[in-house]
């Protein structure tokens, strides 16, 4: 049977949103409500993944659990693959889900989405994305565009993430960044080097594609609020009620 675990990569380093994992949302910090979500989306234990004490402590005072990791990491996916080999020596998990700290309204649904294409075994990682109804999105080279053949209803291949403008009729696709890997193709993908693509695009999913690996997708609904300004900040507090 696979067991899957959810891990929340959380770093204090955010320019835009100082202390962002610690901002405060009626009464609780940010990434606990993310923690919250994540759990209620009933795949699997939902642990922080951080650098920062003050992280820690606080998703432990609210009855999380957080694991401490190094502070030189380039991703959040070689964070979270530290916090699993500490977890989980003996090797017992066989699932992965990361989800971002900044997302505290995500809906557990969509989370659990994200374990759907891993049916197929021939996918190496999965994730999200939903179909783009803003023009301007469209144009918008901080949405990541997907695209690909669908396999079935709900489900694509992830052929290709852009920033590039979205071209033709459509439907379009904004990338979400949620991930959930086979433990086998996470640790082979942060031994990987930075492709050219990766680089270029500034998308760290290309260098799984460049490397052979095979990323299917899940259409969701909506695509998650990501909190990176005290605009988005503001926003969560609202659909948060109070």
């Amino acid at each position: 049977m696979s067991r899957t675990i959810i891990l929340i990569p959380a770093r204090m380093a955010s320019t835009r949103l100082p202390g962002k994992p610690l901002a405060d949302i009626h009464g609780l910090p940010m990434i606990v409500h993310v923690q919250r979500r994540a759990q209620e989306a009933g795949i699997g234990e939902a642990i922080v993944a951080t650098d920062s004490e003050a992280v820690q402590a606080a998703v432990e005072k609210a009855g999380g659990r957080a694991v401490m990791t190094g502070s030189g990491h380039q991703s959040g996916s070689d964070r979270i693959f530290e916090a699993l080999e500490a977890l989980d020596p003996e090797h017992r998990i066989d699932t992965i889900v990361n989800v971002q700290g900044d997302l505290p309204t995500i809906d557990p649904a969509e989370i659990r989405a994200a374990l759907k294409p891993l049916a197929d075994p021939a996918v190496d990682i999965a994730t999200l994305a939903a179909v783009i109804h803003d023009p301007t999105d469209r144009t918008n080279p901080n949405v990541v565009k997907v695209s690909g053949p669908m396999l079935a209803a709900g489900l694509m291949r992830g052929k290709t993430f852009t920033r590039a403008d979205a071209q033709g009729a459509g439907p379009h696709y904004h990338h979400i960044g949620l991930y959930a890997y086979r433990r086998a193709a996470l640790e082979r993908f942060v031994k990987l080097p930075p492709s050219a693509n990766e680089m270029r695009e500034r998308l760290e999913q290309l260098r799984a594609l460049d490397n052979g690996m095979r990323i299917d997708v899940a259409i969701v609904d909506s695509v998650p609020l990501g909190v990176d300004t005290p605009e988005d900040l503001a926003k969560a507090r609202a659909m948060l009620g109070g």
